[in-house]
């Protein structure tokens, strides 16, 4: 027997595809109508959290941060069986997760940290990617049913709490990520662009693709072999700073990154590889 705490999106899609897979699943959520819901599907909803929970081998929990898995955490524990074992994927801070494993094991439970990029659909699919750290015994233990959940399980080691550090990290990335398209929308719509025709762009050339590469030549700080010069690089920031401000249009990342590399280009990096900017990260 399984049970899931926190039926949102993840959550309902995580459920569905446990229920197609044959297994029996008791959920609780705070909205009610959303466990409800998932009836319909062959799981059984409570009222109760501490219900929920009673019988069951395995508690999954999707939940909104450190506080919210605590608090439903504790109010769980009266229903808890002997030796259950608590499979955390909320998104929390590095402290958080170490402390609650910390914690539960202090209560005789088994508390892993296993967060995830995945969307609804990569729940419902068993796509996307999950990962893990911590006592190795543990994750050994319980891979195979992990891994029947994503489409890879990524394990970074024995370090408690690591593997929350990757998802906020990759989570940081993603944010920017996505500031950046707004900037690039913005100077897009200075130059009469289109939205469309900026996806026909990215459609045909992928910048991600270089992601790797990027991270690895920063990680070997070979910023003195260029592929674009940071007084360049600079250059074409002026000439998006100046076309916003001709247009009235206000930039959120780029005004930030210009002032980052004046600050190198003043220490005199102008003709390394502007990815110097990153190096105080190292």
């Amino acid at each position: 027997m399984k049970a899931f705490i926190g039926i949102g999106l993840l959550g309902s899609g995580f459920v569905k595809a446990m229920l197609q897979k044959g297994d029996a699943v008791q959920v609780w959520n705070r909205t009610a109508a959303k466990a409800k819901a998932l009836e319909a599907y062959g799981a059984k909803a409570f009222n109760r959290v501490e219900e929920a929970v009673q019988g069951a081998e395995i508690i999954h929990v999707t939940l909104k941060d450190d506080a919210t898995v605590d608090e439903v955490l504790t109010s769980a524990s009266n229903g808890l069986q002997q030796g259950a074992v608590i499979i955390d994927h909320t998104t929390t801070s590095v402290k958080g997760a170490i402390q609650r494993t910390s914690y539960w094991k202090s209560k005789g439970f088994t508390y892993l940290h296993a967060p995830v990029f995945m969307g609804p659909q990569n729940a419902l699919e068993s796509t996307g990617f999950m990962m893990v750290s911590g006592n190795q015994s543990v994750i050994e233990k319980y891979e195979p049913a992990l891994s029947k959940m994503t489409g890879k399980l990524l394990n970074f080691g024995a370090e408690e709490g690591k593997a929350a550090g990757i998802k906020l990290s990759g989570n940081l990335f993603l944010l920017s990520l996505t500031a950046g398209l707004a900037d690039a929308l913005a100077l897009a719509k200075v130059h009469n662009i289109q939205p469309s025709e900026l996806l026909t762009l990215f459609n045909n050339w992928n910048p991600g693709a270089s992601v790797p590469a990027r991270l690895k030549k920063i990680s070997e700080a070979k910023f003195n072999e260029p592929s674009w010069e940071l007084n360049m690089a600079r250059k074409d920031a002026g000439l998006m700073l100046s076309a916003a401000k001709e247009a009235g249009t206000n930039l959120t990342v780029i005004p930030a990154i210009a002032a980052v590399m004046d600050t190198w280009i003043a220490k005199g990096n102008g003709s390394d590889d502007w990815s110097v900017i990153a190096k105080d990260s190292l």
